[in-house]
Order: structure tokens, then sequence, then C-alpha cells
């Protein structure tokens, strides 16, 4: 099984997200984001606002 970004796609194997990738819950649904998403968005993820804004 593979862990993927909800964002750009990129996936990993495992059936854990790395300690590096973000986990957020938006509307109810886990979403994922890799390191690389996560740092390039995070101020918007502080601002809890929806990935549909960034």
């Amino acid at each position: 099984m593979s862990v993927t970004c909800d964002f750009c796609g990129r996936q990993v194997e495992g059936e854990e997200a790395p300690l590096t990738w973000t986990t957020a819950v938006e509307r109810g649904r886990v979403r994922r984001y890799c390191d690389e998403c996560s740092r390039t968005h995070l101020r918007s993820m502080e601002a809890k606002l929806d990935s549909e804004w960034w």
C-alpha cells in the first residue's frame, strides 16, 4: 500500500505517512500533504484555509 499527497500526487510506500508529511482534516475528510507541499503552503494551513484556496 502507498500513501499519496493530496495536493501534488507524490507517493511513498508504506501504510503510514512519513513524519515530515502533514495530515489535515477538511470537511470530515483526512488529507495528507508531502513535505514539499507542506512547506510551500504552511501559512495557508496555519490560517485553516481549505486547500481549494491555496
